[in-house]
């Protein structure tokens, strides 16, 4: 950790990639695609599926119960030349060529109000922002990209055309700043980054808004091709950059580890594809068949007291011989005990050993095979 505090020291000091006063410019996490927690693929996307399954930050967003379904992935494919490695790719493996009226498709990145303060939304210095990105579908013809106010209901879309099939293109939208309705000075969701891919008649009916607004859903997603109509169609996306100004400017390239310690914010694991890995030493509290108590410091802090997801197979083990393999039940995280949200932790797992004598000392590790424990504190 020390190594990375310097470097975002130094970063704010002399801004990155040789630029003076960069200072975290992008709104946009991980918007070049390089950190993949979750893992590079997730397939059969679509009714029920709202969420997070690939490239971090950025979430799949269905609307209604369409019967389409896409694979997500972190891809290589990128424009040459422009420095990126990573991806995001959608590809519609079952096709929906009639979406229903209130049916749609969304990429979204969800953003916290205390990380747009400097915005001045809802005052009548509001700042402009220009959202830029890099391109590449199939499918020709407009889409939509929107900013939501999710504190205040105000949206404002922006159209983009794309102009030649399979072609990477970089596209850039500057949306007026909004002289109506703060952004909630919090770590909750303020402002969300849309980019539609289908759009049924209940987003796709009205007219394109010029600034923003609050009128009927109709105007949100005027003109957006249905990406949903063919099993052939792909769409790619990435350098994406959000930015306080009316021009674009060169994408924010971040060091990979504050990239991905951004992204921990929101979601860590520990013990990744691990055969063997132990954490959390505990002891007993006593009881015949009791619960192991311990303390977890977790690498970075979250956004705020997150939930635990698993995988694999995970066991506690005794310190004495008399209570080796207790076996747990979920690990629980009983209280966020920091002062920076989510950093550390208590926890408790139920050990099945009668043996439990007070303050007997315990590990909690990880069975032979693949496992984790992940934290999720996302938007």
């Amino acid at each position: 950790m020390g190594s990375i505090t310097r470097t975002i020291a130094n970063n704010l000091t002399t801004g990155l990639g040789g630029q003076g006063g960069v200072n975290f410019r992008n709104l946009i996490i991980n918007g070049d695609m390089q950190i993949a927690q979750r893992g590079t693929t997730a397939t059969a996307l679509g009714n029920g599926d709202n969420g997070y399954h690939t490239v971090d930050r950025f979430r799949f967003s269905e609307l209604d119960a369409p019967t389409y379904e896409f694979t997500m992935s972190q891809d290589s494919t990128v424009p040459t030349g422009q420095g990126f490695g990573k991806s995001l790719k959608m590809d519609c493996t079952t096709a929906d060529a009639s979406l229903g009226a209130g049916e749609g498709l969304r990429i979204q990145q969800r953003l916290e109000g205390q990380q747009l303060q400097h915005l001045k939304k809802g005052t009548s210095n509001a700042e402009s922002l220009t959202l830029s990105f890099w391109v590449r579908s199939s499918k020709t013809g407009i889409h939509i990209a929107e900013l939501f106010d999710a504190n205040n209901n105000r949206y404002f879309s922006k159209a983009y055309t794309i102009a030649s099939a399979d072609t990477w293109e970089k596209h850039s939208l500057t949306f007026a700043g909004d002289t109506t309705g703060a952004l909630t000075n919090n770590s909750s969701e303020s402002l969300t980054v849309n980019f539609w891919l289908a759009a049924g008649s209940n987003y796709d009916t009205g007219t394109l808004p010029t600034n923003w607004h609050t009128s009927a859903t109709t105007n949100r997603a005027k003109g957006q091709v249905n990406l949903a109509d063919s099993t052939s169609n792909t769409w790619y996306i990435t350098g994406i950059q959000l930015e306080v100004g009316s021009s674009a400017t060169d994408f924010e390239a971040l060091p990979h580890e504050i990239q991905q310690m951004r992204c921990c914010r929101y979601y860590q694991k520990i013990g990744i594809n691990m055969s063997q890995y132990t954490f959390a030493p505990s002891h007993s509290d006593g009881w015949s068949g009791g619960a192991q108590l311990g303390v977890l410091h977790l690498p970075h802090s979250m956004r705020t007291n997150a939930t635990t997801e698993y995988s694999g197979s995970w066991t506690g083990r005794g310190g004495l011989s008399s209570d080796n393999n207790c076996v747990p039940g979920n690990l629980q995280v009983v209280a966020n005990d920091g002062t920076d949200s989510g950093h550390l932790y208590r926890f408790s797992w139920t050990a099945n050993q009668n043996s439990n004598s007070l303050g007997t000392g315990a590990m909690y590790n990880a069975n032979a095979g693949t496992n984790d424990i992940a934290f999720n504190a996302e938007l």
